[in-house]
């Protein structure tokens, strides 16, 4: 049985980790791990799963996670395709409380980045200005070992720490209540759950799938993931949806259908209850930038 949280992220040589990840589609397992992760795409799009957050993510897509706060970049299903010639590239950071703790969170002059630390067990997405700052650093920082490389995180840290440019990306209140011995399981639901969206899922096939039955299935689903199965696909649907209404070939109704939709009405409903907006104001305004 596969153990997809397990990540050789600690390095005896260094205090922080940086890779510079150029693979075919990022890692698709969902998992979580005790370290602090600064991570830009620089290159593909796909679903973003963040705690208790569905999000369409493409190229730019720059967050901050704390410690043990389940995620997964899922590229799309063409990524994975036998013949694709697509590819994502991605620099991910990953450093620990002890780093911190021996270098500055505990000084006077940290109070704004501890403050953002703290924010970041909810995960923090950095959008605007501050996007541009993450993505040259991190750069620069793909490329630097020893001291230059901490002081190049710590000028980071310090310049994210006062943006203004930021959104909380998991709920307020939100806690990771997942065992490792059960990442497994949520695993397999999230990938048959990305794989199947566009098709009618039933209940009884993904908790067998997790082996229990459905009312358990649904309790056990709710109390981790902060929603119930039912409004966990309609979001992942949702995700894909703003994706599509971003190209203007398509209409409201084709995308309704292509992304698991049977009705307008439905659609229409759903697409509200998740971004406040209809779908034809949402492309509306698409246009309009």
């Amino acid at each position: 049985m596969r153990t997809p949280l397990e990540k050789n992220i600690d390095s005896p040589l260094s205090s922080i980790t940086v890779l510079d990840l150029e693979e075919p589609h990022f890692d698709p397992n969902w998992h979580f791990h005790p370290h602090y992760q600064l991570f830009i795409v620089l290159e593909g799009e796909g679903t973003r799963l963040i705690g208790d957050s569905i999000q369409h993510f493409k190229k730019g897509d720059t967050v901050l996670l704390g410690p043990d706060l389940p995620h997964l970049w899922r590229n799309d299903k063409s990524y994975f395709e036998p013949n694709s010639e697509l590819s994502t590239r991605g620099i991910v950071v990953y450093f620990t409380q002890e780093f911190l703790d021996n270098t500055l969170s505990n000084l006077p002059e940290s109070i704004k980045l501890n403050k953002l630390l703290n924010d970041s067990y909810r995960g923090v997405e950095f959008t605007g200005k501050s996007k541009i700052s993450v993505k040259e650093e991190l750069l620069r920082l793909a490329k630097s070992d020893g001291y230059d490389a901490i002081l190049t995180l710590l000028s980071l840290l310090n310049v994210l720490s006062k943006s203004t440019d930021t959104a909380f990306i998991a709920s307020l209140g939100y806690t990771n209540t997942h065992k490792k011995s059960e990442t497994e399981r949520m695993h397999n639901v999230y990938e048959y759950a990305m794989k199947h969206f566009k098709e009618s899922i039933k209940l009884e096939d993904v908790a067998n799938l997790a082996n229990m039955t459905i009312p358990a299935f649904c309790r056990y689903f709710k109390k981790r993931s902060n929603k119930t199965f039912s409004d966990f696909i309609s979001e992942i649907r949702i995700g894909h949806a703003c994706k599509m209404l971003e190209d203007e070939k398509y209409s409201v109704a084709e995308v309704c259908y292509e992304s698991g939709f049977n009705t307008l009405s439905n659609f229409n409903k759903k697409f509200k209850e998740v971004t406040d907006k209809t779908p034809s104001q949402f492309k509306k305004e698409l246009v309009g930038k």
